[in-house]
């Protein structure tokens, strides 16, 4: 069977069970939820028996195949669970492999693990659950799908949301979303029945959003500077380093640069700098308007602010960098940066 979206998984537990299941991903809401509708789907099915296994650096394999091979004493149908941290099974990839391929009777083999990348996505274990059993995948809701990802939580909870009180819970609580989740519970008992509008939101909706500086960088060069900027106060409130922050803006501004130096030479190769990103569409849209010489100077004397050797506020260098990059201000010699 195929990799499966999140979406697709009920319809397909409904169909009956597989005898192995793996779900990947970093987003420990979806993931949890994924692995909880396995669970109830193998309990519904007479799997009343769980083994769980926490796979740390020396964990002994045998202890696994030896609970693959005994018989429970509880129940005749078990779920044998791994949580599977690093996505690495090292010398236990041949025993996951095996039991994909030739599952014991009666046994249901679920692996939870991390996002999995394109190398370790091609591992001979992971390619045997893929095509034996059930692989689900789950990816992260980026910022433009969470509005609709929120929506369709209320409403699978029977709750009707105004459309300004959604677009609001998405900006206090973008990029967790467990605390969306919470919010909405929360939400759902104090409207009592009633629409959940955006005052409600306001009263009621802690600030709770989770952010990274790719998040930030990748804001400011698509342009949405109101976004960028609310990603900068927040990393600033997590105590995020100043330093780490102008890195992921220099590594963007440096992946522009090498994208608009491949538009001048007419050239499609994309090697180039170290450390230097892969621009966005929206980014890459925005390449002619960008005054990037100006940009790259200015972070430079950011940097020589963030390490005491210029005087001056870190934080606003990084926010006036930041706007510059999104487009709200330009670079003027009065204020110490110098058009391209």
């Amino acid at each position: 069977m195929p990799r499966l979206n999140l979406d697709q998984l009920p319809a397909v537990l409904g169909r009956g069970l597989a005898p192995v299941y793996l779900v990947s991903g970093e987003e420990p809401l979806l993931v949890a939820e994924a692995a909880d509708a396995i669970r109830a789907a193998a309990r519904a099915a007479g799997y009343t028996d769980r083994n769980v296994f926490f796979i740390e650096r020396g964990f002994d394999w045998d202890e696994l195949r030896g609970a693959t091979q005994s018989l429970s004493l509880f129940a005749d149908r078990r779920i044998v669970e791994l949580r599977l941290p690093s996505g690495k099974p090292d010398k236990g990839a041949p025993l996951l492999a095996a039991l994909a391929a030739n599952p014991p009777p009666d046994l249901l083999v679920l692996v939870i693990t991390e996002k999995l990348d394109k190398k370790a996505g091609e591992a001979p274990w992971v390619q045997s659950f893929a095509q034996r059993g059930v692989w689900v995948p789950v990816w992260p809701v980026g910022a433009a799908a969470l509005p609709a990802w929120l929506a369709a939580r209320a409403k699978r909870g029977g709750v009707e949301i105004e459309p300004g009180a959604v677009e609001l819970i998405a900006e206090r609580v973008e990029g967790n979303l467990l605390a969306a989740q919470q919010e909405l519970e929360k939400l759902r008992l104090l409207a009592n029945g009633r629409p959940i509008t955006r005052e409600l939101v306001e009263g009621s909706v802690a600030d709770s959003a989770r952010y990274d500086v790719f998040q930030l960088a990748e804001a400011a060069s698509k342009g949405d500077a109101a976004r960028a900027l609310r990603i900068l106060l927040g990393l600033k409130s997590e105590g995020v380093e100043p330093t780490l922050i102008l890195w992921a803006l220099v590594r963007e501004l440096r992946g522009l640069w090498q994208a608009k130096e491949r538009v001048r030479l007419r050239s499609s190769q994309r090697g180039g700098w170290n450390q230097a990103s892969t621009p966005s569409a929206a980014a890459l849209a925005r390449l002619r308007d960008m005054p990037l010489a100006g940009l790259l100077r200015e972070a430079s004397l950011v940097d020589r602010v963030v390490k005491g050797n210029l005087q001056g506020d870190p934080w606003t260098g990084l926010m006036s960098l930041t706007a510059t990059l999104a487009g709200a201000l330009q670079p003027t010699m009065l204020s110490g940066r110098v058009a391209s």
